[in-house]
């Protein structure tokens, strides 16, 4: 059945309500690996947005025989991190695969663990750095090994950067409403166009936010939505 623009104005009211509790907390979320798609699945309508942050995991490692020396080497390095990130206004030490929490000295136990090797032990965490608009991702990326070259190591301990670099996003649906009013302000736009004799039905506004990458350190966020104009009074399939 055809959907009038107020109709869907009032399913998108009900809809906002729904995810209101979503945009509530604000997460950090990995976007370089849940719900990132290609430029070609996109919609387009979608809102061009600069990453927050780019990040890299790296591995704390320490080979130090005694164990109970070895920990004390991982979490003086671990906490040689935490204060040398306090002191930048750029660089933080997060935990997490997809959703990004951040790093405190309450961290320090349950994230070493011991390695394959014998008498080794490492814990992982993430580093981040705040992207600017004026930034390059080569620019984002020295500030990164620059700071962690910086970083005191104790006793046998090494840093080590796992290789790849990747993107987050802070509160994905906090842009779930200024999408939708651009969905209904271009179905209307649209309909307007062709006339009164022809009404629009849209679909998928109560989805999640999504995005693609767009360019080294920029995303495109989008709803994957689906948009049809049909003349008034046009059966749809069943």
């Amino acid at each position: 059945m055809i959907k009038t623009l107020s109709r869907i104005l009032g399913q998108f009211v009900i809809a906002a309500s729904l995810v209101g509790a979503a945009q509530a907390q604000v997460e950090t979320v990995v976007v370089t690996g849940e719900r990132m798609t290609s430029e070609s699945e996109a919609p387009h309508i979608g809102i061009p947005k600069r990453a927050d942050h780019l990040i890299t995991v790296i591995d704390v490692v320490c080979d130090t025989r005694d164990a109970t020396q070895r920990r004390a080497e991982l979490k003086e390095t671990l906490g040689n991190l935490l204060r040398a990130a306090s002191g930048t206004s750029t660089i933080s030490i997060g935990l997490g695969e997809h959703i990004l929490g951040d790093l405190t000295e309450n961290n320090f136990d349950s994230i070493i663990e011991a390695e394959t090797r014998a008498d080794t032990s490492h814990a992982e965490v993430t580093v981040k750095t705040k992207v600017t608009k004026d930034d390059t991702i080569n620019d984002a990326m020295r500030r990164v090994t620059g700071f962690l070259d910086k970083v005191p190591k104790a006793g046998r301990t090494l840093i080590a950067r796992q290789g790849s670099w990747g993107l987050t996003l802070i509160g994905p649906e906090q842009y779930h409403d200024q999408l939708v009013a651009m969905i209904l302000a271009d179905a209307k736009h649209l309909a307007e166009t062709l006339g009164p004799g022809y009404g629009v039905t849209i679909e998928g506004m109560e989805r999640k936010v999504t995005w693609y990458q767009r360019g080294p350190l920029d995303l495109g966020l989008f709803i994957p939505y689906t948009l049809k104009i049909e003349p008034v009074g046009a059966k749809t399939g069943s």
